[in-house]
């Protein structure tokens, strides 16, 4: 077979040549007296040159030792230089040792071919890596003669694993203009410890003083894992010094995906908000969903796309992105592809009020499981929609249900909301009926179709905070309903985590509650966001109050205060306990009239009904008035 090679690896084979010479002559000079060596051993020595020679570089190419852009060599290829030199070393071993066996020299010292290894490796190792030397020294310089670097200080929070990446690609490429001069960590054992020259020169609480003692220009935040209470903190002593200030994406938008200095990006508010990550049971999830055929209904929207996300790194046989809007589920397709490009994923445009196209997809496909997000969610646009709430939010649902029997998927799982309890809106009553839908079904069926609720996610389509952030950027004022508005927040990535540990949990009939934390008082919510674009509340940007909205309340709820929560495996997931549910035949009935009066545009009517068939449901007749653009 000819070794195409081109140049520079035609000198590389050259100089392995050579040093295979040296590392053999080397272990014999090492092992014996020079004059030994030609006197009695020159026989097994030609031997070894012979096989060196010619094994060597062959077994080389076979690891792709002449492939490789050794300027840009790491941790991996050095890995691959030593299984590769190892290799040869011990094909020539097996064969001098045959030969020896046969009589084909006399003498020979066997302690040489460990000494030719050990040679070996140092010379090959030391030819590559010196390239990666002397090119990373050729571009700093001419870097550093065509362009005046002005090199900022940066301070790196967290000196794990995240930070050093940081530090050493900040190293690495000059034209980031960035220096890092020091690392703060709470751990005592790595207090005066150095990552690639770069000094742990205190703890978090010495923020402050590092800022002035080495003229520190930028805080970089690279702890993942760190809180939003910890994020805040150190953002809050940035600000009164007038240091700017990055980080890197948390735990959770990393799952999945791939981290790099690249991501560094600009704090945003749901780093202020977020909590230290949980561990997820991989067994338990990778048991649902490892080698499975997965349909994820709604797949466009910002939860469906994020489920569909991580629900690949477990490799499923097949992804399935079911949604109505081609442009949100081509979107997905792509991200998937970018991420995942040899997971089969298939796209189906179709709208879940349509029961036979559902039923033909499902049939298509032959899902196993189906996490169903697709869903009308803003709470003031449905309710002067009442009729396609009921017809998409709860005839969408029975569609997929009826589908997943007769396909006979394995286990489905609902998205639901906290505005399902005790609803004041027609969206939140609609997602209790579509609730009572997945639980009946459960108890006719006897498979895991289960229920996971919660509350707001951040950054989501048609959220609060897109629309906080296009009022800052118009210079204000900010409009928020009512001081005293409170809400449930998540971030999009940790929500999904949780429903993924919820879904593997599932035995069929319960109802997950994610744990929520504390209720953030929109206002609050809005101080934040001005603050990270660099504003003053009330004094830059101002702050308006513009009354509560129909269907709105000032606070959500999770559960029923006549139902109880039970503890699961995971300390963020509870099971709701105590449903008295409409069931059956009833519940049968109670949809067939409701998709009636939709279909006849009796929407007062589906109001009364609403109210009368939901315990503690107090659903107001509305018009159009106090509608917004925005949904809490």
């Amino acid at each position: 077979m000819k070794i195409n090679l081109n140049i520079r690896n035609r000198y590389l084979l050259l100089g392995d040549l050579f040093l295979s010479i040296v590392s053999v002559v080397g272990a014999y000079i090492l092992r014996l007296e020079l004059i030994e060596v030609f006197s009695n051993y020159y026989l097994s020595l030609l031997w070894l040159l012979l096989l060196s020679l010619t094994i060597k570089p062959i077994i080389y190419y076979l690891f792709g030792l002449y492939q490789k852009m050794w300027v840009y060599a790491s941790v991996r290829e050095l890995k691959l230089i030593l299984i590769a030199v190892s290799v040869s070393s011990f094909v020539n071993t097996v064969i001098m040792l045959i030969l020896f066996a046969n009589r084909f020299f006399v003498s020979f010292p066997r302690s040489v071919l460990v000494i030719d290894w050990i040679l070996s490796i140092l010379f090959v190792g030391g030819l590559r890596f010196g390239l990666r030397v002397l090119f990373e020294g050729n571009k700093n310089r001419a870097v550093n003669k065509h362009i005046n670097i002005i090199k900022k200080h940066s301070l790196i929070i967290g000196a794990g694993d995240m930070g050093a990446m940081v530090a050493r690609e900040f190293q690495k490429n000059p034209l980031l203009k960035t220096k890092p001069i020091g690392f703060l960590d709470d751990n005592p054992e790595k207090y005066k410890q150095q990552l690639h020259g770069i000094p742990v020169i205190g703890r978090l609480k010495d923020l402050s003083k590092a800022i002035k003692t080495y003229q520190v220009n930028e805080v970089i935040i690279s702890i993942p894992s760190a809180s939003g209470g910890a994020v805040r903190e150190i953002i809050n002593i940035c600000r009164k010094n007038k240091i700017p200030f990055r980080t890197m994406p948390g735990i959770y938008e990393l799952i999945g995906g791939s981290a790099s200095v690249t991501r560094l990006r600009e704090v945003e508010i749901s780093d202020l908000l977020k909590r230290p990550p949980t561990k997820i049971n991989e067994d338990l999830v990778g048991n649902i969903l490892e080698g499975k055929t997965i349909l994820v209904t709604g797949a466009g929207g910002s939860i469906g796309q994020e489920l569909c996300r991580q629900i690949a790194r477990w490799s499923p046989a097949k992804m399935v992105l079911l949604g109505h809007g081609e442009n949100s589920i081509f979107e997905s397709f792509q991200i998937l592809k970018e991420y995942y490009p040899s997971l089969p994923v298939v796209t189906s445009i179709a709208d879940i009020r349509d029961a036979s196209r559902i039923d033909q997809e499902f049939s298509r496909n032959k899902p196993q499981v189906v996490f169903h997000t697709a869903a009308h969610k803003h709470v003031p646009l449905m309710e002067i929609n009442v009729e396609d709430c009921i017809l998409n939010n709860v005839l969408g649902t029975q569609n997929i249900i009826q589908a997943c029997e007769k396909a006979n998927v394995e286990r489905l799982v609902l998205i639901s909301t906290d505005k399902a309890i005790m609803p004041v809106s027609v969206m939140g009553a609609s997602k209790r009926l579509a609730e009572m839908l997945v639980l009946n079904a459960a108890r006719r069926t006897q498979k895991p179709f289960s229920v996971v609720r919660f509350g707001n996610v951040l950054g989501s389509r048609g959220s609060v905070v897109p629309l906080f952030k296009r009022q800052i950027a118009k210079g204000g004022p900010v409009t928020v309903t009512h001081p005293d508005m409170k809400r449930y927040f998540m971030t999009i990535p940790e929500a999904v985590y949780l429903v993924l540990q919820s879904a593997g949990m599932g035995k069929g009939g319960e109802t997950f509650v994610l744990d929520m934390g504390e209720q953030i008082k929109i206002v609050n919510l809005a101080e934040d966001l001005i603050r990270l674009s660099g504003f003053e509340p009330r004094k830059d940007i101002d702050i308006v109050f513009t009354g509560i909205r129909d269907g709105e309340k000032l606070s959500e709820d999770l559960w029923n205060d006549d139902r109880k929560l039970s503890g699961t495996d995971h300390p963020e997931i509870s099971r709701e306990e105590g449903q008295v549910e409409i069931q059956g035949k009833e519940l049968e009935e109670i949809v067939e009239n409701l998709v009636d009066l939709s279909r006849q545009g009796q929407g007062d009517k589906i109001i009364d009904f609403l109210n009368k068939i939901i315990n503690n449901a107090d659903i107001k007749h509305n018009g159009t008035e106090n509608l917004s653009d925005f949904d809490l």
